[in-house]
Formats: structure tokens, sequence, C-alpha cells
């Protein structure tokens, strides 16, 4: 897609939820970039994106501190900003099969995706994009944990909005995102890379699940053409990469990278840990998403890696 096809996000009033996340905060930078109107909300402290676009471009973004989960909290939101696009990422992300978890991730996943759904509906928003997970069931398919559960119910309650109530939406399934940033660093990448930066062995499962891993600005790239392609309204995109790699090759990838710009010998500790079960393998469907969107991803997992290790190191100093 042209930047000229782009240029048509320019004056456009965007709303991003989760936008403190670490997909959000590069995808408001981005819209910036593309001089949309960006809003932003999440639940946490108001942020400053000054670290990631120039003052100019920081100065125009407008924050909103918003609990999804709460009463009203969607539509206020969506009366306060009247988006021309949504792109909905907020959500709790959690693999844990424990009961606990059923209703957070319900309130968290569900039911504050349906309230942005009906709200968008309620203002004529022009296009809905959603976070989509690979950990969603697939027809016939058992849900493993609630996280699955909530985000499969979501899909088909986005289904429902699309297809029913005519409501643009387009669900971008979002495939084993990584990159440098701030983020969660109990996610697996960015573990493995400070673990063997501290000189400490990561302690890991088997490692001998296949993944579809994306680096996070060939994802925040996708979202942007996902909102504009008309190809992508009532349509599930995947954003990956179509190319499955063992966790295990990607902690050694990891291991010899941080070897050879930092000199630690250090490996992972591989089968410290017991495999999870229920743990699903997808592979995107890389060519439907060209079709669709006119975007393929870009960073190789090599060079990916490098970018993100790097990034690491000056923060760890």
């Amino acid at each position: 897609m042209s930047r000229s096809v782009l240029s048509t996000l320019a004056g456009r009033r965007v709303l991003v939820t989760g936008a403190s996340g670490f997909i959000g905060r590069r995808l408001c930078a981005r819209l910036l970039e593309l001089e949309a109107e960006v809003h932003g909300a999440a639940r946490g402290e108001t942020f400053s994106l000054e670290c990631d676009v120039d003052s100019r471009l920081s100065s125009a973004f407008r924050w909103h501190r918003c609990d999804l989960t709460e009463s009203g909290s969607a539509s206020a939101l969506l009366r306060a900003t009247e988006p021309d696009v949504v792109f909905h990422l907020a959500s709790v992300v959690h693999g844990s099969r424990e009961r606990r978890w059923v209703r957070p991730m319900l309130d968290a996943n569900l039911c504050s995706t349906v309230d942005l759904l009906d709200g968008a509906v309620e203002i004529g928003c022009e296009r809905f994009v959603m976070a989509s997970s690979l950990e969603e069931a697939a027809p016939g398919e058992t849900v493993s944990s609630p996280y699955a559960a909530a985000k499969t119910a979501a899909s088909i309650y986005a289904d429902l909005f699309s297809n029913v109530y005519e409501l643009p939406v387009t669900k971008a399934r979002i495939f084993m995102v990584y990159g440098p940033g701030p983020q969660d660093t109990n996610k697996l990448v960015p573990f493995v890379i400070r673990e063997l930066l501290a000189g400490r062995a990561p302690k890991m499962s088997s490692g001998r699940r296949d993944v579809d891993w994306v680096f996070v600005d060939d994802v925040v790239e996708g979202l942007v053409h996902a909102s504009i392609a008309e190809a992508a309204a009532h349509q599930t995109v995947d954003l990956g990469t179509g190319r499955l790699v063992e966790v295990r090759q990607v902690g050694e990838m990891i291991a010899e990278r941080v070897r050879r710009v930092s000199g630690l010998d250090v490996a992972p500790e591989f089968g410290a840990l017991p495999d999870r079960s229920g743990e699903v393998v997808r592979v995107a469907d890389v060519e439907a998403t060209k079709k669709r969107l006119g975007w393929s991803p870009e960073v190789s997992l090599e060079a990916g890696l490098d970018l993100t290790i790097d990034w690491f190191e000056n923060q760890l100093g």
C-alpha cells in the first residue's frame, strides 16, 4: 500500500485502547507520524510519547485514563472522542489455567469489548480494528485457558456486530509479537534476553513448541493497513510471518547473539520447567493477508532479535 493511501489517515480521529502497552504506544506514535488525531486510552497513569516521536507530534497526542471494565466507561470514552477509527488493543493477557482468572478475563477481554462494539455502532464508527489472538479456538477446537475462552467469545461477538449490526470490524489476529521497547518482561523473548545479559541461565520448558514470531513494528504497520483497506472490512487478517520456529531455537539464537555482543557465555536451561498443556500451534496465512491489506512483514527474526537485544542492552547499561 503506497504512502499516498496511508495519507488518508491524516486528520482522521483515531482512538487506541491499551495505548500504554507494548504495541499500543508504538501504534500511537506511527499514527501521529501519519498526521492522524490520536486519542490514547488505558487504565494507568498518564504517559508521554516524547521518547517515541518528536515533540511536535507528541504534543498532539490526547490521553484518556479509562478502565473499560467499569460500567459505562466505554460509551463515555467513545462519546468524548467520537473516533472515525477504533483500534481495540486493551486486554489482560495471562496464560494461567487457574479458575480464579475466569472472571477477570471475562470482564477485561469480553465484556469491555462488547461495550466498545456497541458504543462504536452508536456513534457510527467507520472502522473497528480489534486485536485478535492466536490462542482463540478455531471451530471444533476446545479452549485451553480463561484467556482463550474470553478472546474466543469476544471474536464471536465481533462477528455479530460486523454481520448483523453492520459495524465494519476487522479482526487482526496477532501472532507472537516481540521487539524493542517497554513491555512485560515476563514474556519469553525479553525474559530470556534480560536473564542472559545478567549472566544468568534462563530456566525454560523443553522449548519444543513451534511459534510464528512477528516483529512489533511489522504488527503496527499491519494494524494501520487494516484500518484503511476496504478488503479488510468484516474480515479476519493474520499479522504474522508464515514461518514457524521452535521456542528452543529462538532461545539458542538469543544466547548466541548475547554471547557475540557481550561476551557472556550463558545458555538457556531447557527442561527446567514443565511444558504447559494445551499450547496452540498456528501459522499466519500471509498470502491471504497480503491480498486483503497490501501488506507483508519486512523484518526477519534474525534482524528483529538483534534490534531487541540492542535495546535491552542499552536499557540495562
